[in-house]
């Protein structure tokens, strides 16, 4: 079966696009990304073309660095990959987790 014929259930089509942008797809257990997870998931949930998201999943390279144009995830998706290379933003003298820098 093909990864995109899991999506029939559209909160799997979020799990297949992060898998393939190389996200953690278990990362919204972390504190600091549970809301942006549940978001996607909502957003996913809503999502006005799910055709159009399969026939891409479908046809798409295993690997991605950046959402369908059509996503409407494509800043959170962004945001997670990001984070995930770079590591937490800061926010002048604390880190987006409230930790001293010095």
């Amino acid at each position: 079966m093909a990864a995109a014929d899991k999506c029939d259930y559209k909160p799997a089509c979020i799990n297949e696009m992060m898998k393939r942008l190389g996200i953690e797809v278990g990362g919204g257990i972390l504190p600091r990304h549970s809301l942006t997870y549940a978001t996607a998931r909502h957003r996913c949930e809503q999502c006005q073309t799910p055709d159009a998201c399969r026939e891409w999943l479908k046809t798409a390279p295993e690997a991605l660095n950046f959402a369908p144009k059509f996503c409407p995830n494509g800043d959170i998706l962004f945001e997670l990959k990001f984070d995930q290379l770079v590591g937490p933003r800061r926010i002048g003298r604390l880190s987006v987790r409230g930790e001293a820098l010095y």
